[in-house]
């Protein structure tokens, strides 16, 4: 059995020659090449352009979107929340979705988020720009009990409103209301 060296040690444990480098694609043996002079490179970097020490890519930081104040305090003239338009979308939209459904404890509740979630789709179809919408539905079994529904918000009485629509069947009812809110 015959002593290695020291100068053989080192090179068969050197950076050059590592363990990593007897991987079929390592940077030693790659496939991409960047000069003429170069070898070819294929792995993690070849897409993302820096690689850390440990071989795994850096990712290029993400531009931030910066916007500017319009300084606008109010809506533009005649792109106020129209109260009539969204009176006519909540009462179609109810009378649509709920009209040959019967009551049932297990789903109301996810039908009335399903229903809040149709309501506010089909408001940002009509709303105007700047404008948020907040949508509100109840849905119950209609018997002979009676039932008051009030709503309260903090708004600008020039700019903000509301519409509610209400929609009864035999075994059911629902309230439905929408506050559209101008936000700066």
């Amino acid at each position: 059995m015959r002593l290695r060296s020291i100068e053989e040690r080192h090179a068969a444990f050197s950076r050059r020659s590592s363990v990593v480098s007897n991987v079929a694609f390592s940077r030693k043996n790659s496939l991409c090449a960047t000069g003429p002079n170069k070898r070819f490179s294929l792995g993690p970097w070849a897409h993302y352009g820096r690689v850390s020490f440990s071989g795994l890519p850096l990712y290029q930081p993400i531009m931030e979107i910066r916007y500017e104040n319009t300084y606008k305090t109010g809506p533009d003239q005649g792109c106020r929340f129209n109260l009539s338009r969204a009176q006519k979308v909540l009462e179609t939209v109810l009378r649509n979705y709920l009209a040959d459904l019967n009551y049932s404890a297990m789903t109301s509740g996810q039908r009335a988020q399903n229903l809040s979630d149709l309501i506010r789709s089909k408001m940002k179809e009509h709303c105007p720009p700047r404008y948020k919408v907040v949508c509100n539905v109840i849905l119950g079994q209609r018997g002979s009990q009676g039932l008051k529904v009030a709503s309260r918000s903090l708004w600008d009485p020039q700019t903000d409103n509301f519409a509610s629509a209400t929609y009864c069947s035999a075994t059911l009812f629902a309230v439905a209301m929408v506050h559209g809110f101008y936000y700066e």
